[in-house]
């Protein structure tokens, strides 16, 4: 139950002055959330400064405070026209411009002979040179030039809600804001010199030069620490709660065995070490969870392949859960010979199935006879029925939402879970994804896998690179063609996809297949299986063409404008390349001039193929936001955390939460009580969270 100290925070924002209906939904967009503590954790984003000056030492492009005294009203001749008001001070001359239909009330309100304080940033006019201030900030009586402040914090803001409105509900949630007790190590905080949380929380909106806006300044690496802190928490919890449930015990199986010595390569050293991990927790009798992360092509699904088989061996059943048919489909067919030769049936269950041959499928895996499924959501449908299900197995299961998982986990009793990634996460941010999980990396490629020819060519060779592809298309080669990101529009992605789709026609004829996000999914796969099979020569695509997708023949990727796309998203693309025996390259297509970040990019890719240390990279080179597209990983949405800008701080946060439990298990120690409050302000709590991250 939430403490009552927070519930001035947990109040709806409607309850701030001023915020009515029309106001609510506005700040709650703003805000990202109906509460006052939403408001409370919205962080200003600059800080306008202002001086005082006159007319004649007022400088161009700065925000100046000026005393003035309304000289006349100039009306606009026209509609269009803005309305000016032209003021003086013992200086010299300069306008207020109002737009959009200001003016008479202004005129009532400040005649000429008014004394004005006014502030706004100070231009020039285009039409006569003088000096002007269009829409000043503040436009009071003179008297009240105290009231103009030197320094303001600038919030986000959005259409029919100004900044200025935003910052003046922030500071009254800021004043319901209580001091609350320190739920932070006295020695750590000593060490790192931060305010307290009411001190920091004020600081954030109180910011009095630019470098307190910076994630690095106290305050914010504080409030930052502290929102790390109450999500590792829960994950720590939410993996002791998960390490203490009772699951089938699943021994190493010589059935297991003999399937991988049938397979027609060694499995490599990682692999063999996270088969190891895996069948560590299966035999231990406790639910496990954990995730194989892997590159592109490092093979996670033997992995899964082989413990699947050890649960088969003691009468038990397996799903492993796709999020495309395609690559359902894909799971099925490395899965199935090798299983069906020691006798373990595997049957895929798609969206497609129909009638007879669905019902019969769901009989198999009613009365056990079908040890392995794989599919896509039809899996967790009602009628799916499992004899004994014990191990669920999500691939890229950040592309499944909290509830499909748990439904398809439902099916069984206490079932294990392995989710598999192929989204390289760099290392520091491993623990906000993953950090409930325990993780195996599978950092080899398997034996055979050659190096992919990477190198980078301006749009103008275009030509140039067309016709060595209809040379290779010539001697049988197939090839990915990705088109750019023109925008956030699908319909201009689109656009750009179909044109260049036809004027490849026009070279290799009928060989040319197009997919994109807005293709019916049945669409979709004709057009993937037609590549796979070696119908299409060219496969041209608007986006990321789905992550382990598997044409072997398939041995050049061009990417159009590979500057609009992030180093992670680059090395998934390349990744779809590079399978078979035939030597294999990637052009990366750009529109010249580069910039510094995007020439160190695409230098990187030609320079390695590791995506882990790619990752990293493109964490160094972009940055903060969400560089590595992490909020489509399942990535924390985090309020006054930088993942990026504080990733010194995780694995901190991660050990003190560790730390706190082992001591203090049910938070019942005077920090204990005071860590429960902390959780409760960020909404974190192990039942809030999603399975597998």
């Amino acid at each position: 139950m939430r403490p009552e100290i927070l519930f001035p925070l947990f109040a709806p924002i409607t309850t701030l002055k001023g915020v009515a209906s029309r106001t609510a939904p506005l700040l709650e967009k703003v805000a990202g959330g109906d509460l006052v503590r939403d408001v409370l954790f919205l962080s200003p984003q600059n800080l306008v400064r202002r001086r005082q000056t006159t007319v004649a030492l007022a400088q161009e492009g700065q925000v100046q405070i000026l005393k003035l005294i309304v000289n006349d009203h100039q009306k606009p001749a026209r509609q269009g026209q803005p309305w000016r008001i032209r003021c003086r001070d013992d200086t010299g001359f300069i306008s207020l411009i109002w737009f959009k239909g200001h003016g008479p009330h202004l005129e009532q309100r400040y005649p000429p002979g008014a004394d004005l304080a006014v502030s706004g940033l100070v231009e020039r006019s285009s039409y006569d040179m003088s000096l002007q201030i269009v829409h000043p900030d503040y436009m009071i009586a003179a008297a009240r030039i105290g009231d103009i402040p030197e320094a303001e914090a600038v919030y986000p803001a959005t259409q029919g809600l100004p900044s200025r409105s935003v910052r003046r509900f922030a500071l009254e949630a800021l004043d319901r804001a209580p001091d609350l007790a320190e739920w932070q190590d006295p020695a750590w905080l000593e060490k790192q010199r931060w305010p307290s949380w009411h001190a920091a929380i004020a600081a954030l909106h109180a910011p009095a030069a630019e470098a307190d806006l910076l994630a690095e300044a106290p305050a914010r690496r504080r409030l930052a620490f502290d929102e790390l802190l109450a999500h590792q928490l829960a994950l720590a919890q939410r993996k002791r709660e998960r390490k203490i449930q009772a699951a089938p015990a699943i021994e190493p199986s010589d059935l297991a065995n003999r399937v991988e010595a049938a397979l027609p390569f060694r499995l490599t050293g990682a692999q063999v070490r996270a088969l190891s991990e895996l069948r560590g927790d299966l035999k231990a009798g406790q639910r496990m969870t954990r995730l194989i992360q892997g590159d592109v092509g490092s093979g996670k699904t033997v992995v899964a392949m082989l413990a699947m088989a050890d649960a088969a061996a003691g009468g038990l059943q397996s799903a492993l859960m796709a999020p495309t048919e395609i690559l359902a489909r894909q799971h099925f067919e490395t899965l199935q010979a090798p299983l069906a030769a020691e006798g373990v049936r595997a049957v895929l269950l798609t969206g497609r199935d129909k009638g007879a041959a669905r019902a019969e499928k769901l009989e198999a895996l009613a009365d056990g006879t079908a040890a392995v499924a794989v599919g896509t959501h039809a899996l967790f449908q009602d009628d799916v029925i499992f004899h004994r299900l014990a191990l669920t197995v999500i691939d890229e299961q950040h592309r499944f939402g909290v509830n499909e998982r748990a439904r398809l986990q439902a099916k069984g009793e206490s079932t294990h879970l392995l989710a598999m990634s192929a989204t390289p996460i760099p290392r520091t941010l491993e623990l906000t994804v993953f950090g409930d999980l325990d993780v195996s990396r599978l950092e080899q490629k398997p034996p055979g896998r050659k190096p992919i020819a990477t190198r980078a060519s301006p749009m103008s060779r275009l030509p140039e690179i067309v016709a060595r592809l209809r040379e290779a298309v010539a001697g049988g080669a197939q090839a990915f063609w990705i088109c750019p990101l023109v925008s956030e529009s699908e319909v201009s992605d689109l656009a750009a996809a179909e044109a260049r789709a036809a004027s490849l026609v026009k070279v290799f004829g009928p060989r040319v297949g197009l997919i994109h996000g807005k293709l019916p999914a049945a669409q979709k796969d004709a057009v993937m299986a037609e590549f796979a099979e070696g119908r299409l020569a060219v496969l041209v695509a608007t986006t990321v063409v789905e992550v382990g997708v598997n044409v072997p023949a398939a041995s050049i990727m061009i990417i159009e404008q590979a500057e609009r796309f992030g180093l992670a998203q680059l090395h998934q693309l390349r990744g779809r390349v590079g399978r078979g025996a035939a030597e294999s390259s990637c052009v990366l297509l750009y529109d010249p001039p580069l910039s510094e970040i995007a020439t160190k990019r695409l230098d990187i890719l030609r320079r390695t193929d590791d995506g882990f240390l790619i990752a990293e990279k493109d964490l160094e080179l972009r940055g903060g936001g969400d560089p590595l597209g992490l909020k489509q990983s399942g990535f924390p949405a985090y309020r006054l955390a930088d993942p990026v800008a504080h990733r010194d701080l995780i694995a901190v946060a991660a050990d003190d939460a560790r730390l706190i439990l082992a001591r203090d298990p049910d938070l019942a120690s005077t920090r204990g009580k005071a860590v429960r409050v902390l959780q409760e302000l960020f909404d974190w709590r192990p039942a809030g969270l999603s399975e597998a991250g």
